[in-house]
């Protein structure tokens, strides 16, 4: 299978971490969307991309997700770190990723630019709410 292939080509920013959290895959998507480059990203903690006020929230959820060896699937909204600094809001969707013999390896997240629809729903609901 074309695995290098799949992971650069997707149309979605792609992020691998092991289990402790340590970026090992990162698609030009991803730099895209968070401004890092593979080479800044690679072998980096996810706080990379985590703004500091959500980090625990992030970490209990992810070491529960790997002690289960599954997670939700569901697209959740949520913020992220751009280099630049400026805010951003993604869809992302998370999967444990486990060996054929059922070791967990470590979580990917698919991850989908929203700030624009994000920021002008929020201007919608205070509007209506004017």
């Amino acid at each position: 299978m074309p695995w290098e292939r799949i992971v650069a080509d997707v149309a979605d920013a792609l992020i691998y971490a092991d289990t402790e959290g340590r970026i090992r895959a990162w698609n030009a998507q991803a730099s895209a969307l968070f401004g890092f480059g593979a080479g800044e990203a690679l072998g980096q903690s996810l706080d990379l991309i985590i703004p500091p006020h959500l980090r625990e929230a992030h970490w209990r959820g992810f070491d529960r997700a790997i002690q289960r060896g599954s997670c939700s699937h569901e697209v959740r909204t949520t913020r992220g770190l751009h280099k630049d600094g400026r805010k951003l809001y993604v869809d992302m969707s998370f999967s444990v990723v486990k060996s054929a013999d059922g070791l967990v390896l470590g979580s990917a997240a698919m991850a989908r630019d929203v700030t624009a629809r994000y920021l002008a729903e929020q201007q919608a609901r205070r509007s209506a709410g004017a």
